[in-house]
């Protein structure tokens, strides 16, 4: 896994976690109306849920586009707290995603993305350039398993 910068304390994390959410249901209003919140950011992995009765559809399990706003966030959220860490300012961008939805959703979904070498180098090289691109993967879970696989694409610029 790449060098990451871990929160300073149980505490730091946990305030950097209720930042994130704050954040989003302040700037992305949908993700107030999804239920979603930050459980954890530990060791460059970021952890987020959304309960199932805000994203249900007409068959009782997750909607998909649900799952994928969700992965999204994911991704963009480890980025913004991983430029926190390293005391860098910018424009964070969801560029792209794919999403692989293994098996339907019926409960709870955790959405866990991890920082990579190559997201560490490129938001290393961001002082650099002023850009950043680079892709990160989102696994979610709702208790048995992996039930979707997202990889979205994220930039950066300064």
């Amino acid at each position: 896994m790449a060098e990451v910068f871990p929160a300073r304390s149980e505490d730091h994390a946990a305030a950097l976690c209720r930042e994130l959410e704050a954040r989003w249901h302040r700037e992305i209003p949908i993700s107030a109306a999804m239920g979603i919140s930050v459980s954890q950011f530990r060791r460059g992995r970021l952890a987020v849920t959304a309960g199932l009765a805000a994203n249900v559809n007409v068959h009782g399990t997750a909607f998909a586009g649900s799952l994928f706003s969700l992965a999204s966030l994911t991704g963009w959220g480890l980025v913004y707290l991983q430029m926190l860490e390293r005391n860098l300012t910018g424009s964070i961008v969801f560029v792209e995603g794919r999403i692989r939805c293994l098996k339907p959703v019926a409960a709870d979904v955790t959405a866990q993305a991890v920082w990579t070498d190559d997201a560490a180098a490129a938001l290393d090289a961001l002082a650099e350039s002023g850009r950043a691109r680079f892709h990160l993967d989102v696994e979610l879970d709702a208790g048995n398993g992996i039930a979707a696989e997202f990889r979205g694409e994220y930039g950066v610029k300064c």
